[in-house]
């Protein structure tokens, strides 16, 4: 996946809720049409995200991969302040 982002929040290790609090402080710092990259390793975090960027007003969720970093499951989100 080949998207540009502004800014990386490395959360890997944090268990929920603690990704989209974090993410959400960081994306509220965000300047509006700015994309933050999330790296996760918590597995819950996909369907958090997904919910998220549906209720949320100022958040899209513009793609979600998974890779291999450091023997562990990576979980990476793209968000992209919207308003």
């Amino acid at each position: 996946m080949d998207i540009t982002y502004d800014q990386t929040l490395d959360v890997s290790g944090a268990k929920c809720p603690m990704p989209l609090v974090k993410s959400r402080k960081a994306i509220g710092e965000l300047g509006v049409g700015q994309v933050l990259k999330v790296i996760a390793t918590d597995r819950g975090s996909v369907a958090d995200f997904q919910g998220w960027a549906k209720t949320a007003r100022n958040v899209e969720l513009l793609g979600q991969q998974t890779s291999n970093g450091d023997g562990k499951e990576l979980y990476i989100h793209y968000l992209r302040r919207s308003a």
